[in-house]
């Protein structure tokens, strides 16, 4: 028969596995912003927020590296939907310019 040993109370395994945490948008968004402000230190706000300052430090980076392409797609898809809008506009002064020709043959020049 196999015992089990048992630990003893109080001592905790090193190799037992934490669970990951996963932080909301709003949370990292927070953390960033108070990161950018640079009233605290990383290591402040890693307490303040309770995570590892190296996160902290990563969503700094991470939001950093992002934020050029942040405004170039948002100026990239204002124009696209502006192209959108002038082509439908310019396809319906077609239709309205042959369907004008067209009422101008049929019952001429009203005067």
């Amino acid at each position: 028969m196999v015992k089990l040993r048992r630990k003893p109370t109080g001592i905790t395994d090193k190799t037992s596995k934490r669970t990951r945490r996963r932080h909301s948008a709003e949370f990292k968004a927070k953390a960033v912003v108070a990161a950018l402000r640079e009233d605290k230190t990383i290591n402040q706000l890693s307490t303040e927020f309770g995570v590892h300052p190296v996160v902290v430090g990563h969503w700094k980076k991470q939001a950093l590296l992002a934020l050029p392409g942040f405004f170039g797609r948002r100026l990239e898809r204002e124009t696209q939907a502006v192209e959108s809008r002038e082509r439908e506009l310019f396809e319906q002064i077609g239709r309205l310019e042959v369907e004008n020709r067209w009422l101008k043959k049929k019952f001429g020049p009203l005067t």
